[in-house]
């Protein structure tokens, strides 16, 4: 029997139960999206012609020079970046979460020869691209550098929170290549 009264309540009010799924669901999805907007709040590329300053960095073996950087929110800056250490090293702007699930990534770029210790094979890296796009290190907020070689990036640090550059080539981060972003 009350089984029944309930089918009975569900076919004679079907849209208003629609509607009020429908709001759950998208009150759900909002909810989540504006979760993982927090976290992903670390700023977009920037244009050459918005640049405010412009950086020098320069990557030593798991250290960079300057060792932190104070950044006005909505500043655009140009990162100049120079790999003067023997190994192969990163400039990456994130937050620690997005760095945590990048290093898979370049976990398995040493896993299939990629990235050596002092060298990048980028013949492989495109060939490997087709295949796992992951394997292509191309982000818009991160240099991927062989001893000697030079690279830039201009960002735009606004709506950012909780940003930190490091290297996430295996075992760099974990030995403290990390420089904090101070905004302000």
């Amino acid at each position: 029997m009350g089984q029944k009264i309930t089918l009975n309540f569900f076919k004679r009010n079907y849209h208003e139960c629609m509607k009020i799924l429908a709001f759950i669901i998208i009150s759900f999805l909002f909810s989540f999206k504006s979760y993982a907007d927090k976290n992903m709040m670390i700023g977009s590329l920037g244009k050459v012609k918005d640049v405010n300053r412009t950086i020098k960095v320069v990557m030593y073996d798991n250290y960079y020079e300057p060792t932190s950087f104070d950044i006005k929110s909505g500043e655009t800056v140009k990162f100049e970046v120079t790999n003067a250490g023997e190994l192969v090293h990163e400039f990456n702007i994130a937050n620690a979460m997005m760095h945590k699930k990048h290093q898979p990534e370049m976990e398995k770029m040493v896993e299939n020869e990629i990235l050596l210790a002092d060298t990048i094979d980028k013949d492989k890296m495109k060939k490997m691209a087709k295949i796992d796009k992951s394997m292509g290190h191309s982000h818009s907020n991160s240099v991927l550098l062989e001893p000697n070689e030079k690279g830039e990036i201009v960002w735009k640090f606004e709506n950012a929170i909780n940003v930190e550059i490091a290297c996430n080539v295996p075992g760099h981060y974990q030995v403290g290549m990390i420089a904090k972003v101070n905004l302000k």
